[in-house]
């Protein structure tokens, strides 16, 4: 990736995160999930830029599947950007019957492949569906969105063990490692230690990255690999706004107009360099 396209992607990045403040903001008293939306953002971008191919008449052969749900937003502003969904159709976010739920609602039109939100459920989707393709010949890699908090699941690893006895080296991984979930700092409510370790121990290829870095991450999603991998993104929760960075409280939460305000301010200030 040239430095011009990484300019423009980061400046892609400050956008998006005016747009995830602007439509949470007006979300009203219900709030919205913040702090897991603005992790994700660089990691949505390299997805869907630089590593996903799109045909216009068959979509998109690799499949994202967002298990941590709630930072679906994310996946709509890059959709938006890519003219799969409208601004209108964004705007409208967590209103009745809107396109865009607060959670992955399995919309084929809209190409929204899979539903989500129950925590834990997720990777278990994307290995039947990478098992399903390599025993069909099929093409295409299966990504698969997960929360660090939500590998607390059981089920999370015993997808982890099945895909690497399988080899569905079609099967990606990638853990939005914000190191915060619903309860509080994941390493008070239950420290799993390294989780590189622990994915090569299930016999799984493992990486770290900065999360926030899309070169970085673009890189290691376009890289080979013949099991399946997991990509530990380390990320910030809230990321870009000082008063949510690494605070719990903003999992899921309202913005006051006050707030709304110097989060606008903030970015405006920001420089991409």
């Amino acid at each position: 990736m040239d430095k011009l396209n990484e300019l423009k992607l980061k400046s892609l990045a400050l956008e998006l995160r005016k747009r995830v403040i602007e439509i949470g903001f007006n979300c009203g008293s219900e709030g919205a999930h913040f702090g897991g939306t603005l992790s994700l953002i660089e990691i949505m971008i390299a997805l869907y830029k630089n590593v996903i191919p799109y045909d216009q008449d068959v979509g998109y052969s690799d499949k994202i599947i967002i298990s941590k749900g709630h930072g679906v937003l994310a996946q709509y502003l890059l959709m938006e950007n890519t003219g799969l969904l409208t601004k209108d159709e964004v705007d409208h976010f967590k209103e009745d019957f809107a396109v865009c739920a607060a959670h992955p609602s399995r919309d084929l039109e809209h190409y929204i492949d899979y539903s989500s939100g129950s925590l834990g459920q997720g990777l278990s989707l994307g290995f039947g569906i990478a098992l399903a393709r390599k025993r069909s010949n099929m093409f295409g890699r299966i990504f698969v969105i997960l929360g660090d908090g939500e590998c607390d699941e059981g089920s999370v690893w015993e997808s982890v063990a099945s895909a690497a006895h399988y080899q569905t080296e079609n099967l990606v991984a990638i853990i939005d490692k914000n190191e915060i979930q619903y309860d509080g700092f994941t390493d008070s409510v239950l420290n799993l230690g390294n989780l590189n370790r622990k994915f090569t121990s299930f016999g799984w290829d493992a990486v770290d990255v900065d999360g926030h870095n899309i070169k970085e991450v673009t890189a290691v999603l376009n890289a080979s690999h013949d099991k399946p991998l997991a990509i530990i993104a380390h990320t910030i929760k809230g990321k870009g706004i000082s008063f949510m960075e690494n605070k719990p409280e903003w999992h899921h939460k309202a913005l006051t107009k006050n707030l709304y305000h110097q989060a606008k301010e903030e970015l405006e200030m920001k420089v991409v360099k």
